[in-house]
């Protein structure tokens, strides 16, 4: 186990919400809600969910919970500029020893921004991306860089597409139900398009490390989680949350993949079932899948 993180671990993502603005500070979840720097933020899906996942994981790890950079960006990027040019600016006063980087506009240049910013931190801090972060990181050629990737099968698939400059172009026979995720997984970390880890999400989750398959979770399955929008969210917030506890990647990702999969069981949710309705079950998930991890 490496030590927990003592410096501050900081998510960076959006909310859909073009008037939101631009917020960073300490995460609190709680009865009333999610807040950052003291402002109330809406869990229904995407980054909020991810954050409000890692601070109920915290809780139950006993460690203090993570700062977070969200910036109000419903799509066309303007937002997700004023977040690559804070990291810019500013990621050198807060030395984070960690980041998880979720949806934000893929744009290299912002990218690179957000990048060079933290491998020009006195000490490298471990680097998590996902959604269209992990895009970006892909697309500038320097996937490896970074310590963990959580895409799910479609994202995949543009990781496994070395000639692919956008998801839009990721060829067809890679995103057909014919696809193997096994060859998938193996042609990402051979074209360059995957991170040193990868927790790869869907119906049997992948936990990879240099495109060698470590471990595989494929149940319990809870049908009904598949039509909740935001369960990725809160498995990639859980991972998070067990990084900052000083969990190896490995460790951290088959932990949080099996407690993920114990939130449909604790839940018992429903199609209409809103992600935040899982959270209050994370202690308990976390529990029951570090339990599994030891026996």
């Amino acid at each position: 186990m490496n030590e927990p993180c003592l410096p501050p671990w900081l998510i960076v993502g959006t909310v859909p919400d073009d008037g939101f603005g631009l917020v960073q500070g300490e995460c609190r979840w709680d009865a009333f809600g999610l807040a950052v720097a003291g402002v109330h933020v809406p869990v229904r899906r995407g980054t909020p969910a991810l954050v409000a996942a890692a601070c109920a994981a915290c809780a139950a790890l006993g460690i203090p919970a993570p700062q977070a950079l969200l910036a109000g960006d419903a799509g066309r990027g303007a937002g997700s500029a004023r977040a690559y040019a804070w990291l810019r600016e500013k990621l050198a006063e807060l030395r984070p020893g960690g980041l998880t980087f979720h949806y934000l506009f893929p744009d290299l240049a912002g990218h690179d921004m957000a990048l060079f910013a933290a491998q020009d931190l006195p000490r490298r801090p471990l680097l998590v991306a996902d959604a269209g972060f992990m895009y970006a990181a892909k697309m500038s050629g320097q996937a490896r860089e970074y310590d963990l990737f959580t895409p799910d099968a479609g994202e995949l698939a543009f990781l496994a597409d070395e000639l692919a400059p956008h998801p839009f172009y990721t060829r067809g026979f890679l995103l057909g139900p014919e696809a193997d995720t096994r060859d998938l997984i193996r042609r990402a970390w051979e074209g360059g398009g995957a991170a040193r880890h990868m927790l790869v999400k869907g119906s049997c989750d992948f936990v990879v490390r240099e495109g060698e398959i470590l471990a595989e979770i494929p149940g319990p399955q809870t049908p009904a989680m598949e039509a909740i929008g935001g369960t990725g969210d809160t498995l990639t917030g859980m991972v998070t949350a067990l990084l900052m506890a000083g969990r190896e990647v490995p460790q951290a990702c088959r932990v949080a993949a099996l407690a993920n999969r114990l939130l449909g069981i604790l839940a018992g949710p429903t199609p209409a079932s809103p992600v935040a309705a899982l959270i209050p079950h994370i202690a308990e998930a976390l529990r029951l899948a570090e339990r599994a991890e030891t026996a």
